[in-house]
């Protein structure tokens, strides 16, 4: 069944935190980089929560603006900030313009060998945010580094395939991927598509079908190429779309299509 999309969106930037972005080529004006965006066809924005402190101005910034909803949740790395409760994740994810749980996750990336044990705190986490999730009915943001096998093992465990989600800035196989799909969950293309190295990513987003997966930059980290190693922004998920296209002998138009039917299928959105 085709979605109903909002005026004028193209492109959807499935995961970005505009917060954090570089603005000094706006004046400091976030706006500017809106603008930009919109010049590349980009017409819809996801700001995803990192930390419960700035929540409020991420969900400020949301309903000043129509074309950008958010998330709430807290990241696997952060700590000394607030820690999540399920019913303080429930309750902050009541305003309409909240359209899913996290990022929310495992990462294992600066763990030492043998110091698993020590991170029992992020897997408590993540089922929490996991209950979050089911009890609203809202999909998840899924975080994945260096942690696969424990975040697959939790999230059927747990029954996250009951809501789903995006398995975001995936940079896994394609067998990794199947398993990711058959749990619910939808693969999320940032910047690293792009870049020589990525063969095995390359081989996912041609083997993937067209209705699982999305695009994103993660802006301001992992800007895509031409653009690599310089500070990232949503117009620059074009590139992302472009390169994906390529990868499936197709025109990038018809990627923008159908990754933003793809998303305002899977997120629910309110202006």
């Amino acid at each position: 069944m085709s979605i109903l999309l909002p005026e004028n969106t193209s492109l959807v930037d499935s995961h970005c935190h505009l917060d954090r972005l570089e603005l000094s080529p706006w004046n400091g004006e976030l706006q500017g980089a809106l603008d930009n965006a919109a010049t590349q066809g980009v017409g819809h924005f996801l700001c995803v929560s990192i930390d419960l402190e700035h929540y409020p101005a991420l969900l400020a910034l949301a309903k000043a603006h129509a074309q950008i909803s958010v998330s709430v949740g807290v990241h696997p790395t952060e700590q000394g900030g607030e820690e999540p409760t399920r019913e303080k994740l429930i309750s902050l994810s009541a305003e309409p313009k909240v359209v899913a749980i996290g990022e929310t996750g495992l990462d294992y990336f600066r763990c030492k060998e043998g110091e698993e044990g020590d991170l029992e705190w992020q897997r408590e986490r993540f089922r929490t945010h996991i209950a979050a999730s089911k009890a609203t009915k809202k999909p998840l943001i899924i975080h994945m580094r260096e942690a696969t096998e424990d975040t697959l093992r939790i999230l059927k465990e747990e029954g996250g395939d009951e809501v789903g989600g995006v398995m975001h800035c995936f940079v896994e196989n394609w067998d990794i991927a199947k398993r990711a799909l058959d749990l619910n969950f939808d693969i999320s293309f940032s910047g690293i598509v792009t870049f020589n190295s990525a063969k095995a990513l390359k081989e996912v987003a041609r083997k993937i079908p067209g209705e699982r997966m999305l695009v994103e930059t993660d802006s301001p980290y992992l800007a895509p190429m031409p653009h690599r190693g310089k500070p990232n922004q949503p117009a620059y998920v074009r590139h992302v779309a472009e390169c994906i296209a390529e990868l499936r002998d197709t025109r990038w138009e018809t990627i923008a299509a159908q990754t933003t039917e793809n998303y305002f299928r899977r997120f629910t959105t309110s202006a």
